[in-house]
Protein backbone atom coordinates (compact mmCIF):
# COMPACT_ATOMS: atom_id res chain seq x y z
CA UNK A 1 0.00 0.00 0.00
CA UNK A 2 1.26 3.75 -0.53
CA UNK A 3 0.82 5.68 2.28
CA UNK A 4 -2.60 7.42 1.19
CA UNK A 5 -3.71 3.62 1.18
CA UNK A 6 -3.61 3.41 -2.79
CA UNK A 7 -2.50 -0.60 -3.29
CA UNK A 8 0.48 0.31 -5.76
CA UNK A 9 1.13 -3.64 -6.64
CA UNK A 10 -2.30 -2.75 -9.26
CA UNK A 11 0.36 -0.32 -10.79
CA UNK A 12 2.88 -3.09 -11.55
CA UNK A 13 3.69 -4.02 -15.30
CA UNK A 14 6.07 -6.95 -15.80
CA UNK A 15 7.45 -7.08 -19.93
CA UNK A 16 9.20 -10.53 -19.86
CA UNK A 17 11.66 -10.51 -23.28
CA UNK A 18 12.38 -14.11 -23.51
CA UNK A 19 15.17 -15.38 -26.34
CA UNK A 20 13.87 -18.12 -28.26
CA UNK A 21 14.48 -21.33 -28.11
CA UNK A 22 17.58 -24.03 -30.02
CA UNK A 23 17.17 -23.73 -33.80
CA UNK A 24 18.40 -26.59 -36.45
CA UNK A 25 20.88 -24.83 -38.10
CA UNK A 26 23.60 -28.03 -39.25
CA UNK A 27 25.03 -25.48 -41.63
CA UNK A 28 26.59 -23.11 -38.36
CA UNK A 29 25.44 -20.19 -40.66
CA UNK A 30 24.23 -16.79 -38.88
CA UNK A 31 20.87 -17.02 -40.45
CA UNK A 32 19.65 -13.54 -39.02
CA UNK A 33 16.53 -12.53 -40.50
CA UNK A 34 16.50 -15.29 -43.13
CA UNK A 35 13.01 -17.38 -43.21
CA UNK A 36 12.90 -20.82 -42.92
CA UNK A 37 15.10 -21.50 -39.53
CA UNK A 38 13.15 -23.65 -37.59
CA UNK A 39 13.47 -24.79 -33.75
CA UNK A 40 14.85 -27.74 -33.39
CA UNK A 41 13.37 -31.09 -31.35
CA UNK A 42 15.93 -29.58 -28.05
CA UNK A 43 14.47 -26.14 -29.06
CA UNK A 44 11.31 -27.16 -28.99
CA UNK A 45 11.78 -28.65 -25.56
CA UNK A 46 12.83 -25.34 -24.47
CA UNK A 47 9.54 -23.54 -25.70
CA UNK A 48 7.74 -26.06 -23.47
CA UNK A 49 9.78 -25.41 -20.45
CA UNK A 50 9.37 -21.38 -20.62
CA UNK A 51 5.64 -22.00 -20.76
CA UNK A 52 5.64 -24.68 -17.68
CA UNK A 53 7.63 -21.81 -16.01
CA UNK A 54 5.15 -18.93 -16.62
CA UNK A 55 2.25 -21.04 -16.22
CA UNK A 56 1.35 -19.40 -13.38
CA UNK A 57 1.98 -16.34 -14.10
CA UNK A 58 -0.64 -13.48 -14.72
CA UNK A 59 0.05 -13.44 -18.65
CA UNK A 60 -2.52 -11.26 -20.17
CA UNK A 61 -0.53 -10.88 -23.77
CA UNK A 62 2.18 -12.69 -25.99
CA UNK A 63 3.89 -10.96 -29.07
CA UNK A 64 6.55 -12.39 -30.86
CA UNK A 65 9.42 -11.55 -33.94
CA UNK A 66 8.06 -12.35 -37.23
CA UNK A 67 10.68 -15.16 -37.71
CA UNK A 68 9.64 -18.89 -37.47
CA UNK A 69 12.41 -19.83 -34.58
CA UNK A 70 10.59 -16.87 -32.26
CA UNK A 71 7.07 -17.93 -32.99
CA UNK A 72 7.69 -21.25 -32.26
CA UNK A 73 8.65 -20.28 -29.16
CA UNK A 74 5.88 -18.04 -27.88
CA UNK A 75 3.18 -20.37 -29.59
CA UNK A 76 3.32 -22.71 -25.82
CA UNK A 77 3.31 -19.71 -24.14
CA UNK A 78 0.10 -18.53 -25.33
CA UNK A 79 -1.54 -21.05 -25.59
CA UNK A 80 -1.12 -22.33 -21.90
CA UNK A 81 -2.69 -18.93 -21.00
CA UNK A 82 -5.58 -19.03 -23.59
CA UNK A 83 -4.44 -16.01 -25.66
CA UNK A 84 -3.56 -15.47 -29.34
CA UNK A 85 -0.11 -14.75 -30.58
CA UNK A 86 0.60 -11.11 -31.90
CA UNK A 87 3.43 -10.59 -34.30
CA UNK A 88 5.23 -7.34 -33.71
CA UNK A 89 8.43 -6.36 -36.47
CA UNK A 90 10.12 -4.62 -33.43
CA UNK A 91 10.89 -7.56 -31.79
CA UNK A 92 13.47 -8.73 -35.31
CA UNK A 93 16.92 -10.10 -35.09
CA UNK A 94 19.37 -7.35 -35.76
CA UNK A 95 20.25 -6.53 -39.64
CA UNK A 96 24.05 -8.26 -40.28
CA UNK A 97 26.07 -8.15 -43.73
CA UNK A 98 27.28 -11.43 -42.27
CA UNK A 99 24.16 -12.88 -42.65
CA UNK A 100 23.48 -16.62 -44.82
CA UNK A 101 27.56 -16.81 -43.67
CA UNK A 102 29.03 -19.67 -41.96
CA UNK A 103 31.23 -18.34 -38.29
CA UNK A 104 32.67 -21.31 -37.43
CA UNK A 105 35.89 -21.27 -34.84
CA UNK A 106 38.90 -20.91 -37.66
CA UNK A 107 36.88 -21.41 -40.92
CA UNK A 108 34.12 -18.69 -41.24
CA UNK A 109 33.25 -15.87 -42.41
CA UNK A 110 36.02 -13.12 -40.58
CA UNK A 111 39.31 -15.16 -42.27
CA UNK A 112 38.41 -13.88 -45.91
CA UNK A 113 39.77 -9.79 -46.30
CA UNK A 114 36.75 -8.99 -48.13
CA UNK A 115 34.64 -8.81 -44.98
CA UNK A 116 37.45 -6.92 -43.40
CA UNK A 117 35.85 -3.79 -44.70
CA UNK A 118 32.77 -4.60 -42.52
CA UNK A 119 34.58 -4.37 -38.88
CA UNK A 120 36.37 -1.09 -38.88
CA UNK A 121 34.17 0.37 -36.11
CA UNK A 122 33.04 -2.32 -33.34
CA UNK A 123 31.69 0.80 -31.45
CA UNK A 124 28.68 1.20 -33.88
CA UNK A 125 28.82 -1.31 -34.86
CA UNK A 126 30.16 -1.45 -39.02
CA UNK A 127 28.74 -4.77 -39.76
CA UNK A 128 25.18 -4.53 -38.89
CA UNK A 129 22.20 -2.32 -37.54
CA UNK A 130 23.46 0.54 -34.98
CA UNK A 131 22.66 -0.53 -31.44
CA UNK A 132 21.24 2.89 -30.89
CA UNK A 133 18.55 1.92 -33.44
CA UNK A 134 18.31 -1.52 -31.98
CA UNK A 135 17.19 0.31 -28.49
CA UNK A 136 15.20 2.57 -29.98
CA UNK A 137 12.80 -0.18 -31.59
CA UNK A 138 13.20 -2.65 -28.78
CA UNK A 139 11.84 0.05 -26.11
CA UNK A 140 9.15 1.07 -28.40
CA UNK A 141 8.12 -2.61 -28.62
CA UNK A 142 8.76 -3.24 -24.62
CA UNK A 143 6.08 -0.35 -24.20
CA UNK A 144 3.73 -2.14 -26.37
CA UNK A 145 3.56 -5.44 -24.64
CA UNK A 146 3.59 -2.86 -21.34
CA UNK A 147 0.68 -0.94 -22.62
CA UNK A 148 -1.07 -3.99 -24.26
CA UNK A 149 -0.72 -5.67 -20.48
CA UNK A 150 -1.22 -2.95 -17.75
CA UNK A 151 -1.29 -4.34 -14.36
CA UNK A 152 -0.46 -7.86 -15.80
CA UNK A 153 2.55 -9.67 -17.50
CA UNK A 154 3.43 -9.88 -21.24
CA UNK A 155 5.54 -12.18 -22.83
CA UNK A 156 7.66 -11.00 -25.95
CA UNK A 157 9.89 -13.08 -28.22
CA UNK A 158 12.75 -11.93 -29.54
CA UNK A 159 16.71 -12.37 -30.49
CA UNK A 160 19.91 -12.71 -28.62
CA UNK A 161 21.34 -8.79 -29.59
CA UNK A 162 18.01 -6.79 -29.44
CA UNK A 163 17.53 -8.25 -26.20
CA UNK A 164 20.69 -7.81 -24.73
CA UNK A 165 21.05 -4.58 -26.25
CA UNK A 166 17.93 -2.71 -24.64
CA UNK A 167 18.95 -4.49 -21.48
CA UNK A 168 21.95 -2.26 -21.57
CA UNK A 169 20.32 0.46 -22.53
CA UNK A 170 18.17 -0.45 -19.23
CA UNK A 171 20.62 -0.83 -17.23
CA UNK A 172 22.99 2.04 -18.15
CA UNK A 173 26.09 -0.16 -19.82
CA UNK A 174 27.83 0.53 -23.00
CA UNK A 175 25.94 -0.45 -25.78
CA UNK A 176 29.70 -2.36 -27.47
CA UNK A 177 30.30 -5.70 -25.86
CA UNK A 178 32.01 -8.86 -25.82
CA UNK A 179 29.19 -11.03 -27.69
CA UNK A 180 30.38 -13.91 -25.67
CA UNK A 181 30.03 -12.32 -22.63
CA UNK A 182 26.42 -11.33 -23.53
CA UNK A 183 23.75 -13.11 -20.57
CA UNK A 184 20.85 -13.76 -22.90
CA UNK A 185 21.06 -17.79 -23.22
CA UNK A 186 18.76 -19.77 -25.22
CA UNK A 187 14.90 -19.43 -23.78
CA UNK A 188 15.89 -17.42 -21.33
CA UNK A 189 13.97 -14.52 -19.44
CA UNK A 190 14.86 -10.98 -19.41
CA UNK A 191 12.11 -9.44 -17.01
CA UNK A 192 11.33 -5.22 -17.37
CA UNK A 193 9.18 -4.54 -14.38
CA UNK A 194 7.39 -1.11 -14.53
CA UNK A 195 5.17 0.74 -12.03
CA UNK A 196 3.30 2.47 -14.29
CA UNK A 197 5.34 4.22 -17.40
CA UNK A 198 8.40 4.22 -15.30
CA UNK A 199 10.97 1.40 -15.91
CA UNK A 200 11.94 0.17 -12.28
CA UNK A 201 13.81 -2.74 -12.06
CA UNK A 202 15.07 -5.53 -14.91
CA UNK A 203 15.38 -9.26 -13.57
CA UNK A 204 16.75 -12.17 -15.85
CA UNK A 205 16.60 -16.01 -15.33
CA UNK A 206 17.11 -19.07 -17.33
CA UNK A 207 14.47 -21.88 -16.97
CA UNK A 208 15.81 -24.15 -19.77
CA UNK A 209 19.20 -23.96 -18.64
CA UNK A 210 19.81 -27.40 -17.89
CA UNK A 211 18.70 -28.10 -21.57
CA UNK A 212 21.16 -25.68 -22.78
CA UNK A 213 24.65 -27.04 -24.55
CA UNK A 214 27.39 -25.95 -22.41
CA UNK A 215 29.30 -24.34 -25.58
CA UNK A 216 26.38 -21.75 -25.92
CA UNK A 217 26.02 -20.80 -22.64
CA UNK A 218 27.52 -17.61 -21.48
CA UNK A 219 31.18 -16.90 -21.08
CA UNK A 220 31.75 -20.47 -22.64
CA UNK A 221 34.94 -21.06 -25.18
CA UNK A 222 33.94 -21.89 -28.97
CA UNK A 223 34.33 -25.43 -29.53
CA UNK A 224 35.62 -25.98 -33.32
CA UNK A 225 32.98 -27.78 -35.38
CA UNK A 226 29.86 -26.69 -33.14
CA UNK A 227 27.94 -23.90 -33.96
CA UNK A 228 27.62 -20.49 -31.38
CA UNK A 229 24.49 -19.81 -33.29
CA UNK A 230 25.85 -15.88 -33.89
CA UNK A 231 22.84 -13.75 -34.32
CA UNK A 232 20.32 -15.63 -32.74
Amino acid sequence: MSADGRDVTSDLTVVHLVRHGEVHNPDGVLYGRREGYHLSELGRRMADRVAEHLRGRDIAYVVSSPLERAQETAEPIAKAHGLDLATDPRLLEAENVFEGKTFGVGDGALRKPGNWKHLTNPFKPSWGEPYVEQVVRMMSAVEAARDAARGHEAVAVSHQLPIWIVRSFAEKRRLWHDPRRRQCTLASLTSFTFQGDKLVSVGYSEPARDLVPAHLLAGAKPVKGASKAFGA
